[in-house]
Formats: structure tokens, C-alpha cells, sequence
């Protein structure tokens, strides 16, 4: 249990920043993470981890020469946020282009592919490769679907790496790529880990018995099984692992026996003592072995085995130095420190004079945005009872933090653009809400604004660029196809109706109002589908009958939205009559 915290809620800020103040001649604190406190040559990839707190070794101690650029640092077991993934890389970038990399999980993948696609909208070259290693998480035949566990070591070291040698960003992700679909590891339990303050362990494993295949977030295993003894541990986890090798293995391995949290490094080394023999009795050489703590799950009481099979390129990058504060390999020259520069200097030196038209759209983004949080409060609770149907009604909350987040800043930078308006916005709404609809909604928002810019006019091919930019934002990030019942199907009406009435000379107002009405009939639709993605999949039968909670308060937001601009519209051309009318009245006066 950990026992030593002020406030636990501030747990995993504390012990980043206690982390830095230890290690600074490496790391050096940035808003959402570290980065390398030693210089970064111009022009080398940025290699940016991550992912939730309470895993250390992973990710900040792996950061320094050799190994990672940048990590960027969530709550206890939580996905960062899209802005903190932003604001780590765009303070780790050299130029180079980054490389995101991380474990396969779902809130990781939404945040980080949503900094990704703002970094690559700001001309940030930016890849991603996810880490799969996990044989328990998904059969052989699935392996974009495993999560990532211990061999997130074997990706990040290898990218790393490659990137200290001066590869360019195309190389770094082959590489990544290739380690990832050469690596497998499975773990196992023998009792839970207890998040700080809680008063007891998230899952327990029986006593006598051990719990197979178990991951880093305090997820139980898949089964378990009478205790073993050290050589039948070893024999299970070996024969696993040997069984789902990449087809072209060959005969080098890297084999990493990790602990989780608890259990003593002399049970590790006589575990690998045992691990060791048994690859060898099978034909296979061991080259430069690690065992130790790699990544952790708090205090959980366990380990895991993982194989990286190497062929001569990777074993190259393998072997090469790195000098990080938990991660050390050979010898390397010490490094100048670095001239501090963050996230925020970077993004302050960007800050454009926004034009007359811009600042104009911005103040319409501001009181729009006000709308949707107006309308997203007046149906709250009607939104939480219809996601508690088959979900965990959080819908109706989730939303309203995101919202409230994303007007209170959007107020906060009123006077500038719609472009930086709305990206302050999003990235409020996705940190605020957290969650699947927030890290959408977030992304969206940002999309949307960066398509916008900072222009001299607009027009209404401006409006259909950045509908459509909002639209994929959300599509791109959440894989969601029509019929799956999820926002994706009021939305893509929604788009699409949008821009069939400009292409057909409709005012942006009409269009609008056509495109709302679309969308909330095809909300209403859902009712009839079966949800194939998120949590009210595994209850698809009490989900059918009641449509989808996001494709509603989409629609519900569009529908405002409409009414808004067009009694906007309605006052302005009302002021502008009695403009004209007291302007004739003081000529015949005259």
C-alpha cells in the first residue's frame, strides 16, 4: 500500500516533480511532463512516451540520451491529456519531426493521436507507434489489438536509439514498428496494487494460487492457477512465449524478466537463472539480458517475461548506449544542458495579431460556445439517464465539464482569433472531460479552428473546410464506422447534409438549420442499432430501443447552434433597418 502522500488526489504531480528535483542533470519539468535537461542535437527525432503515472521505471525514467526525448505524464493509471502530450512534444521537438509511442490502450490512443494531429496541422511532423506485446490480451492473429506491458522497454529503446544515431523520422518509426512486432511478454500475479489513498488492492489473487496474464493498470488476469514452484514458472512463461513467435524469429533473443512493484530483486535473478536455461536448452542465445524493475504497477505483487527476437539491425541498436535515470547501457560523453524552452514559450512566440475578420469570428465562437454550454446544462440529466441505460451514465457530467472547461476558456481568450479560441477550447474540454467524448470532442474543436486560421476574410467554402475538419477529427480518432451507433452517425449526416446545401447556393444559415435537422433525426435513429463500440457494446440488447447519448447531444448541440446564428442573423438585419431608417428620418429632417 503506499502509504507516504500529502493529498492523494496530488499524488502523481508530487512525485513528478520530487522525480525532477532528483534527477534534474536529465529531466526538466514541462506542463504535462519532462523532457531531456541536456541539449538535443538540431534535427534528431524526438522520441515522446507516455502514459499514466505509478509505472515507474516507465515513462519519465526513461528519458535522456539513447532512450526517450520527452514523456508525458497522466494521473495514476490514466492516459495523459491530448494537451499535455501537445505541450511535452512540442517542447521535446528538435526538428526532426516526433515519433509518439506507447501502450495500446484506448485512452492513450484517443489523446496522443489527438496531439498527434494537431502537431501534424502545425507542421510538426508527427508518427505513432503503439506498443502490442501483451500474448494474453488478444490471439496471435489479433496483434494490433494487444496492449502494451513490459515490452514497451524493447520499442522505446530501439527508437531511441535510432534517433541519438541521426536516423531520420521515417527510419525511427520503421525500426519502432519492426521491434514491436518482434516483442512478446506475458506476466503474471500473485496479489493487487492499491491506488494512494485507497483503503484496499484493486483485485485479489487467492491465496495459493496465481493469477496468468495480468496487466499494468491493476487488471486482473485472464486465469488462475494453483502457485507454482520457480521451474514451473519459468516453463510456463517460456513455453508461452515460444509458442507465439514472429514467423522470421531466428535464434537471438533479448529476454526481460520484470518486476511490478514488490517482488525482491534476488527472487527475479533466481527466476532468470531458470528463464535463461530453458532458452538456451531450445536453441536460443540470450544477448544482453534485463531484470530488474522496468514497469511497474505500484505495489503490485507479480513479474512479467518478455522476448524480443533481434535480427542484426535491431540488435545493433539494442546494444547502443543510453543514459537515462533509471536506464543505463554503455558509456556515453556527458551533454550540455539545455536552454530552457517550453511548451508555452514555443507556443507564446506563435501568437499572431489576429485580423479584423478572425477577431470578429472569434467573438462568435466565444458566445457560440456559451449556446452549447447552455444547451449541454439544460439537458444534463436527460443525458446521464440515457447513457445508464447500457452504459455508465457519465455522459450527461462528462459533457458538462468538458463544456464548462471549454466556454470558460474560450471566454478567457476572447479578443483573438476563432482559430486560437477554439484550439484554447478543445484542449480544455479534453483535459476537463477526460474520457472517450472528451478527447473527441477536444479534438474536434482544435480541428476546426486550425482550419479556420487567421484570414483576411471568410467565406463559405471557409465554413464547409472546417465542418468537415471537425467531422474527421472525431472519425479519424474514434474509428467508428455509420451503423456502429455512436455520435459517428448524426455527425456524418450532419457534414454531409451541410455541405450538399452550400454546393446547392445556400446561405451558411440555411444550411445549417437543414444539417441540424438532419442530425437530430438521424439521432433519433440510433434507437434502432446495436452499439458496436464502447462501453454499452457488451449490454447491446437493453441499449436497443433508446438512442445513442452522443449522437443525441450532438444533435441537440447543432439544432442550438442553428437557432442561435440564425436569431443572431434576425438581429442584425433588424439594427441594420433601423439603421437605415433613422438614417433617412434625419435626411428629411435635414
Amino acid at each position: 500500500m503506499t502509504q507516504i502522500f500529502d493529498n492523494p488526489a496530488d499524488f502523481a504531480d508530487d512525485a513528478l516533480d520530487g522525480f525532477v528535483a532528483a534527477n534534474r542533470g536529465y529531466v526538466a519539468r514541462v506542463d504535462g511532463g519532462v523532457v531531456r535537461s541536456t541539449e538535443v542535437p538540431a534535427g534528431q527525432v524526438a522520441l515522446v512516451v507516455g502514459g499514466g503515472s505509478g509505472h515507474y521505471p516507465a515513462f519519465a525514467g526513461l528519458v535522456g540520451p539513447g532512450l526517450a526525448t520527452g514523456s508525458a505524464c497522466g494521473n495514476m493509471f490514466a492516459s495523459p491529456a491530448a494537451g499535455q502530450v501537445y505541450r511535452v512534444a512540442k517542447a521535446a521537438n528538435a526538428g526532426g519531426g516526433v515519433l509518439l509511442s506507447y501502450g495500446n490502450y484506448a485512452g492513450d490512443v484517443l489523446h496522443f493521436g489527438q496531439a498527434q494531429l494537431r502537431l501534424n496541422a502545425e507542421g510538426i511532423e508527427t508518427r505513432t507507434v503503439t506498443v502490442t506485446d501483451d500474448i494474453a490480451s488478444a490471439p496471435i492473429e489479433q496483434l494490433e489489438k494487444r496492449r502494451g506491458i513490459a515490452g514497451d522497454l524493447t520499442v522505446f529503446k530501439i527508437a531511441g536509439a535510432a534517433a541519438e544515431a541521426g536516423l531520420n523520422l521515417d527510419d525511427v518509426e520503421r525500426l519502432a514498428i519492426k521491434t514491436n512486432y518482434r516483442t512478446r511478454s506475458l506476466g503474471v500475479a500473485f496479489d493487487g496494487c492499491t491506488l494512494p489513498g485507497a483503503k484496499d488492492p484493486l483485485f485479489h489473487v487467492p491465496a495459493g494460487q496465481m493469477s496468468l496474464g495480468l496487466g499494468i493498470h491493476g487488471e486482473p488476469g485472464i486465469s488462475e492457477h494453483p502457485m507454482p514452484t520457480a521451474s514451473e514458472l519459468a516453463e510456463l512463461l517460456v513455453a508461452k512465449l515460444l509458442n507465439d513467435k514472429p514467423e522470421d524469429a531466428g535464434h537471438r533473443v533479448v529476454a526481460i524478466v520484470n518486476g511490478l512493484g514488490t517482488v525482491k530483486y534476488d527472487e527475479l535473478f533466481l527466476l532468470f537463472g531458470k528463464i535463461e536455461k530453458l532458452l538456451t536448452s531450445a536453441g536460443l542465445t540470450v544477448v544482453e539480458p534485463e531484470c530488474g524493475e522496468l514497469v511497474t504497477s505500484l505495489d503490485m505483487s507479480g513479474l512479467s517475461l518478455t522476448l524480443l527476437w533481434l535480427d542484426e539491425e535491431l540488435e545493433q541498436y539494442w546494444a547502443a548506449p543510453a543514459d537515462t535515470p533509471a536506464f543505463r547501457k554503455g558509456s556515453m560523453s556527458p551533454r550540455a544542458a539545455r536552454t530552457e524552452t517550453t511548451a508555452d514559450d514555443a507556443e507564446a512566440a506563435d501568437v499572431e495579431q489576429p485580423t479584423p475578420a478572425a477577431a470578429e469570428l472569434g467573438r462568435q465562437a466565444v458566445a457560440i460556445l456559451a449556446q452549447v454550454r447552455d444547451v449541454v446544462v439544460e439537458h444534463v440529466e436527460e443525458l446521464g439517464k440515457l447513457d445508464a441505460i447500457a452504459g455508465d451514465g457519465d455522459h450527461g457530467i462528462g459533457m458538462r465539464r468538458g463544456v464548462d472547461a471549454a466556454a470558460a476558456a474560450s471566454e478567457a481568450a476572447a479578443g483573438s482569433s476563432a482559430a486560437r479560441i477554439l484550439t484554447a477550447a478543445g484542449e480544455a474540454w479534453s483535459e476537463r472531460a477526460g474520457g472517450t467524448s472528451g478527447a473527441l470532442w477536444g479534438s474536434a474543436l482544435i480541428a476546426a479552428g486550425l482550419s479556420l486560421g487567421n484570414r483576411e476574410t471568410y467565406t463559405s467554402e471557409d465554413a464547409a473546410a472546417a465542418v468537415d475538419a471537425f467531422v474527421s477529427a472525431i472519425t479519424e480518432l474514434g474509428k467508428a464506422d455509420p451503423g456502429d451507433k455512436t455520435m459517428v452517425d448524426a455527425l456524418l449526416p450532419f457534414r454531409d447534409t451541410f455541405l450538399t446545401e452550400l454546393d446547392g447556393g445556400a446561405p451558411v444559415d440555411r444550411a445549417l438549420a437543414v444539417a441540424a435537422a438532419a442530425a437530430e433525426s438521424a439521432a433519433a435513429k440510433t434507437a434502432e442499432l446495436r452499439p458496436l463500440k464502447g462501453r454499452a457494446r457488451p449490454l447491446a440488447e437493453k441499449s436497443i430501443g433508446h438512442p445513442d447519448p452522443g449522437a443525441v447531444s450532438f444533435g441537440l448541440i447543432a439544432a442550438r447552434i442553428s437557432q442561435f446564428i440564425y436569431s443572431q442573423l434576425a438581429t442584425d438585419s433588424q439594427l441594420a433597418t433601423a439603421s437605415s431608417a433613422a438614417a433617412a428620418g434625419n435626411g428629411a429632417r435635414a
